[in-house]
């Protein structure tokens, strides 16, 4: 119900402060391949699978931007809104996933690779973050298309 009534609007919402943030979204491509085959394998999914790929990569993204930021140039209130958003996004999906059900390993992977080969390789720099923003926007994006199938 939550998802159905308040995912997009509250995607809508971070997409933009995630443009707002900083200046335009840079056109260097990440050296980690974007996971195009999890997106599509979850399609295809049944409905609590899509809920808990919603959850963790929302939580896998929460995480990423737990690093060392000290670098990055984007508008504090903008970013600081952008995280209040997500981690509420990930509050109210929480209760959707039983607790049993196994984080998907490829997604995990996928950002550990993100954290590894982006910002420790390129010590968290302004350049690191704007990669990852770029990313993470992607990725808020194609969440947002898999919660509009969902119903």
């Amino acid at each position: 119900d939550w998802i159905r009534h308040h995912y997009g609007h509250l995607s809508a919402e971070y997409l933009s402060l995630l443009d707002q943030m900083g200046g335009d979204i840079t056109n260097q491509n990440a050296p980690v391949l974007f996971p195009t085959s999890l997106y599509r394998h979850i399609d295809d999914a049944e409905f609590e699978d899509k809920v808990r790929f919603l959850k963790e990569t929302i939580y896998q993204i929460t995480k990423l931007f737990d690093g060392n930021m000290k670098s990055v140039t984007w508008d504090k209130k903008n970013l600081d809104d952008f995280l209040n958003i997500l981690e509420r996004q990930l509050e109210n999906l929480n209760p959707c996933v039983s607790p049993a059900m196994k984080p998907e390993r490829r997604l995990k992977h996928y950002f550990k690779k993100l954290n590894s080969k982006v910002l420790r390789k390129m010590n968290y720099s302004a350049q690191a973050w704007e990669l990852i923003r770029k990313e993470m926007k992607r990725h808020l994006q194609r969440l947002d298309i898999l919660a509009a199938q969902m119903y």
